[in-house]
């Protein structure tokens, strides 16, 4: 009996440590992107770029933002160990005055979803 738990045992470490020996890893150039100061109505796409670091095929299953005045696209491809690729954000810029927005982005990199923020203000439509 001990010889059959034995070897149960050192079977599930043996596929233990292949599972983890194969993971995408999702590195952002950065987390936060700031619109500074934009222009009433003016063109409100802005990029996160990342590269899979990991060594196994990166999937961004989904992402979402806090509010509807921000629409994020995620990639439509599966991104490949060591590519890069990028999660497109467009902020409805006729709304004045200050940009503080979170896009949560949900992958097989990580269990836990990560958080991208935006930042920045539009000026009010008479320019000031």
């Amino acid at each position: 009996m001990k010889k059959v738990l034995f070897l149960f045992v050192a079977m599930l470490l043996v596929v233990s440590v292949q599972a983890q020996e194969k993971r995408a890893e999702i590195t952002f150039d950065s987390e936060v992107v700031d619109y500074g100061e934009v222009d009433y109505g003016a063109d409100g796409v802005r990029k996160f770029t990342f590269t899979n670091t990991g060594n196994d095929v990166l999937i961004v299953a989904r992402v979402y933002s806090t509010c509807g005045c921000t629409i994020p696209k995620k990639p439509e491809n599966p991104i490949q160990p060591g590519e890069k690729g990028e999660i497109e954000v467009k902020y409805d810029t006729k709304r004045p005055g200050p940009i503080r927005k979170t896009i949560t982005v949900y992958s097989n990199a990580s269990e836990v979803p990560q958080s991208l923020k935006i930042k920045g203000t539009v000026k009010s439509e008479a320019g000031e």
